[in-house]
């Protein structure tokens, strides 16, 4: 049983997918068990248990009755996260790179948040927030 994961509602949802079917097996070790580029839905698990899913935002935004409503809104603070332990941040960080991440902040110890804690954010296609970890 699946009891807690985030699903990223995503209105690039193919580059998404690439992305995410790219970097989470060398990230966390998650295997795609459904989903295509076409959507609109797509999970990975680690270890049978749900890592991540994608849903497409115009086919939520359908069925919560919100699809009258803008998908963006002006320039905000982020209000989610999502977070990836590696076991080596830097090379992390290049890897979502190279698969078309963008930085947000460069690989960095973090003691002031926790002993041994290093992190590096970036921002995946659809501009989520991704922190990645180790410690």
């Amino acid at each position: 049983m699946d009891a807690l994961h985030p699903r990223l509602l995503v209105t690039r949802f193919a580059e998404c997918f690439t992305f995410y079917a790219a970097v989470l097996p060398g990230l966390i070790g998650a295997d795609l068990i459904k989903g295509t580029p076409e959507g609109p839905y797509a999970n990975w698990d680690v270890d049978d248990q749900a890592a991540l899913t994608l849903f497409d935002r115009a086919t939520m935004a359908q069925v919560a009755g919100t699809a009258s409503l803008p998908s963006q809104s002006t320039p905000a603070q982020d209000a989610v996260m999502f977070v990836c332990r590696v076991e080596d941040v830097d090379t992390a960080h290049t890897l979502c790179l190279r698969h078309g991440a963008t930085s947000v902040a460069a690989p960095a110890d973090r003691p002031d948040w926790g002993p041994g804690l290093r992190t590096a954010h970036l921002r995946d296609p659809d501009g989520t927030l991704i922190e990645l970890q180790s410690y």
